[in-house]
């Protein structure tokens, strides 16, 4: 990870951490590496996904400890949740608020993509339809450049 990338995941963590402590929830080893995984994952980990990396560290954590603080973390708007159709959900802590994903069809990958139209995109929705848009979810899908080369 580059030293950009540690200085912007870890002012994350620290948001996150500073808005459950505003809210005086429990800070517990287990959900501190909640917090430090969604941070700085840049790839969009899976409940279960999340729960191998945390019990490396903390063997007697239960997946149900995981889902509740993904859960809490959800319900404070600091975890973004990708749900698909087959129910691999995967959580982004890094941009909790809604923005693209490119999806590999094959591996899973999921990546962020700026694209700079995507507000204009917003606002011509909104103007053409009278909705006031509240929340977007665009992703496309597709093989990574990795998948097209093994094919």
């Amino acid at each position: 990870m580059a030293l950009h990338d540690s200085r912007r995941s870890e002012k994350r963590f620290q948001q996150m951490l500073d808005k459950l402590r505003s809210l005086d929830f429990r800070i517990t080893p287990q959900r501190l590496a909640v917090l430090r995984i969604l941070s700085a994952s840049e790839d969009h980990p899976t409940a279960e996904q999340i729960f191998e990396k945390v019990k490396t560290e903390f063997p007697t954590t239960s997946l149900a400890t995981i889902y509740k603080t993904i859960a809490l973390l959800k319900s404070l708007n600091e975890v973004l949740e990708l749900g698909f159709p087959d129910g691999s959900n995967r959580y982004d802590g890094n941009k909790p608020f809604p923005h693209p994903h490119v999806v590999c069809v094959r591996c899973r990958k999921i990546m962020d993509p700026e694209l700079i139209s995507l507000d204009e995109l917003k606002d011509e929705i909104s103007k053409k339809t009278g909705f006031r848009i509240q929340h977007h979810r665009l992703d496309f899908f597709g093989l990574c450049r990795e998948c097209q080369e093994d094919a």
